[in-house]
């Protein structure tokens, strides 16, 4: 059925970032701006995002002659794109700045400072005000131009500044902050051994992340207001983002930033999800979490529009399947738009010059579509829920290593569930899983709510819980971790068994065997009356180490499951792992399962989502060989239906077949294909 015929069709939006160059001659900009629409035309882009002094042609912050030139070029091409109806954007290459990189500031700002006391040449600190001059001054002359959106790039932000070590944000004009709150005078090295002090948090990590915070915020404020002044409302902000784990050890508010950064209760997120060169298929497990993660902490007035990674921007940097495969990702992540990296920057006409990208692009699209028009971006996503608390850095013990220790998101938990096949959900579930020092980050009453559902846990998470008092909830009391390298009795550990004969022959693992051994540490886990024991550990040798894995039914009416491994993920997978996890999330759900579980493979990524009456399971293959997915269903379905889409292919209709609770499909999945199921499920899953 073609677009015009499907009634409320949503289709796929193109955002492509390009660079044209400055040149000497304006006639040679307006050409190259005039060949860039034509392939805008051809290829269906919506939008042309325009780079402002990036990567290789960047010499520094630009200024005065300098950015005269590219504000003239910018305007120019601003012209003739909007003239052919395409909707232009500009994206500046740096705020504070990427990285040294060689290069020397020439402004004259306040250089950012690491924990360790360097000093970067070239990036700039957030508290510097002659820095915050020009920025506001920079944005505010582009907005007048009436782009749709400028952007802030991800140096806004204050870790990953090579080659600082961590990042910045130590500066004396942070530290004046952090004294006129603390009431004395702090020096950088008080600073620091109070943010990473081993045990409960300093107070003053609290409060240095509130001087970062309320720096970044009062940039944000200046930057929109001066957008929205000049541009008179045209224009809008948007903000690249990074990673939930290091931007926690920041202290960001997303919700405040993000309404500091509106204008007209507009803006825009960049979010990042994909890397820049080609990965493993595996790596997909991340990048549906990423997008899930932070489609959570989005409010509703802000567009997502993902960026698509590549560098340096050309095909022996990320394959075309890759990049087919990414560009899928974000459009089942319900994203408003896709920006595009497909080209190299510091060329000139290079649209022209590059065929091969738009042949990409031509043949990315009807797959693309096919999702946009059954993914809105308010779809209810389904499976194990991953709880996250922004603030979490403020709660987990240091172990006196640096920033890096207090980095903590639920990143773990969906790789170890996602790989094997078991769908994961920001949002509420009856199943949970909390991994790591993230369980530190939640109140009593949160605990409780999370304990009263199904809560799968790892070693770390159970340890830090009993600690708090929760053991008799758990089900067990883990009163130590030990370390790969800690001298124990008996031996080191080295492998987990299954010792429920009943659990056993059910799952037909009666001789199998996981591997533990390159854990980094494990729990010791001492089970309560009432606790059944699933698997035990043993040393190289086969004498009894202590308990693996525990289920346990508590007084609050929730299940419980601990892991003694305390990187799940780092485990080494197999079919016989994958078992075990999925009757684990089923003996989580109780009488009333609700999650699809899909095996067949490895590395099957599953993406589950309701809209109306529909369950929709998208599953990704992250393996180089071919796989037929198998999905087990929580209750028979009244119909299904599936459709394969295969790399840079048109969607194909595949058959499929329901043996009571078990879909079986008739044709392989190929590498970083996807397949997606959609069925009436019965009232259990509401």
């Amino acid at each position: 059925m073609s677009a015009q015929h499907i009634s409320g069709y949503r289709r796929a939006r193109y955002h492509l970032r390009y660079q044209i160059l400055p040149a000497d001659d304006p006639t040679e900009t307006r050409v190259e701006a005039e060949e860039l629409a034509k392939v805008c035309e051809d290829l269906e882009i919506d939008e042309v995002v325009l780079l402002l002094g990036a990567e290789d042609v960047y010499d520094g912050h630009v200024a005065g002659a300098e950015e005269d030139r590219w504000f003239e070029t910018i305007s120019l091409a601003y012209g003739v794109l909007s003239g052919a109806g395409i909707s232009v954007s500009l994206n500046p290459w740096v705020t504070v700045g990427h990285a040294d990189r060689g290069r020397l500031d020439r402004l004259g700002f306040a250089p950012m400072v690491a924990p360790d006391g360097r000093a970067a040449t070239a990036q700039a600190s957030f508290a510097c005000p002659r820095w915050r001059d020009w920025l506001v001054g920079q944005y505010g002359r582009f907005a007048e131009l009436g782009l749709r959106v400028l952007w802030l790039e991800d140096d806004f932000r204050y870790h990953n500044h090579s080659p600082l070590a961590w990042g910045g944000g130590f500066e004396p004009l942070m530290l004046e902050r952090l004294s006129a709150l603390t009431g004395e005078a702090v020096t950088r090295e008080r600073a620091v051994q109070a943010m990473t002090r081993p045990g409960p948090p300093h107070p003053w990590r609290a409060l240095m992340q509130q001087v970062w915070r309320t720096a970044q915020l009062e940039v944000a404020g200046l930057v929109s207001a001066e957008v929205g002044r000049r541009s008179a409302g045209r224009s809008r902000l948007g903000l690249m983002s990074s990673r939930l784990d290091a931007h926690a050890v920041e202290g960001r508010d997303w919700t405040a930033l993000f309404e500091a950064l509106s204008v007209n209760g507009r803006v825009s997120q960049r979010p990042h999800f994909a890397w820049y060169t080609d990965v493993p298929g595996s790596a997909l497990s991340g990048q549906v979490w990423l997008l899930e993660g932070q489609r959570r902490l989005r409010p509703e007035f802000v567009r997502s529009e993902p960026e698509i990674e590549n560098w340096p921007y050309t095909s022996w940097a990320k394959s075309d399947v890759q990049t087919w495969s990414e560009m899928t990702t974000a459009q089942f992540a319900g994203s408003d738009a896709l920006l595009i990296n497909a080209y190299p920057n510091h060329e000139r006409h290079v649209a022209q010059r590059y065929p091969r990208v738009g042949g990409m692009l031509r043949d990315s699209r009807p797959a693309l579509d096919w999702i946009a028009e059954r993914y809105p971006r308010d779809f209810e996503s389904r499976g194990v829920g991953l709880p996250f608390r922004p603030d979490a850095s403020a709660h987990v013990r240091a172990h006196g290593g640096g920033l890096s220790e207090l980095e903590v998101d639920p990143s773990p938990a969906a790789d170890f569930l996602l790989r094997y096949g078991v769908p994961v959900t920001a949002g509420s579930s009856p199943v949970q899983a909390l991994f790591g020092q993230q369980a530190w980050a939640f109140d009593e009453r949160e605990v409780h709510e999370l304990l009263s559902r199904g809560l799968l846990l790892d070693g770390v998470a159970a340890h830090v819980l009993c600690h708090r008092g929760f053991g008799p909830l758990l089900g067990v009391e883990v009163p130590e971790l030990v370390d790969r390298e800690q001298r124990s009795q008996p031996g080191p550990y080295a492998r987990e068994r299954l010792v429920g004969a009943a659990l056993a022959g059910e799952l037909d693992l009666e001789h199998s065997m996981f591997s533990v051994n390159v854990q980094p540490a494990l729990a010791r886990i001492e089970p309560l009356r009432g606790a059944e024991i699933w698997t035990q550990v043993e040393a190289a040798d086969g004498v009894y180490w202590g308990a693996g894995r525990t289920s346990f039914r508590n007084e609050l009416g929730g299940r419980v499951a601990v892991l003694a491994a305390t990187a799940p993920a780092e485990l080494p997978g197999s079919d016989a792992a994958q078992l075990l996890l999925h009757r684990t999330v089923r003996f989580l759900e109780g009488a009333n399962p609700e999650i699809p579980l899909v095996s067949g493979g490895p590395f099957l990524i599953p993406h589950l989502s309701r809209v109306g009456g529909a369950a929709r399971l998208a599953i990704a293959n992250g393996s180089t060989d071919p796989a037929r997915p198998v999905v087990d269903l929580p209750a028979p379905p009244e119909w299904t239906r599936a459709t394969k889409l295969a790399p840079l292919a048109a969607p194909e209709a595949e058959s499929a077949s329901v043996d009571g609770l078990r879909v079986h499909v008739a044709s392989e999945l190929g590498h970083r294909g996807w397949l997606v199921l959609e069925w009436k499920p019965q009232p259990t899953m509401k």
